[in-house]
């Protein structure tokens, strides 16, 4: 069950590479709080919020290869 659509990805991804590693590092964080936040409570929220931080960890992950 995934909350992101198509769009969601190719925004997140268009964004990822418009901000910085400080500013890439915060969303990641943030997803994480939120998602912790919305487990147990709200599984398509969950699963969005995993779902939008692995997209910017990609980014993260390509940016230090």
């Amino acid at each position: 069950m995934s909350g992101a659509t198509a769009q969601d990805f190719a925004k997140w991804e268009d964004h990822a590479k418009s901000v910085d590693y400080h500013a890439l590092v915060f969303i990641i964080q943030d997803c994480r709080n939120a998602r912790q936040a919305m487990k147990g409570w709200n599984p398509e929220k969950e699963n969005f919020y995993a779902d939008q931080g692995m997209t910017y960890s990609d980014e993260l992950r390509r940016r230090i290869k």
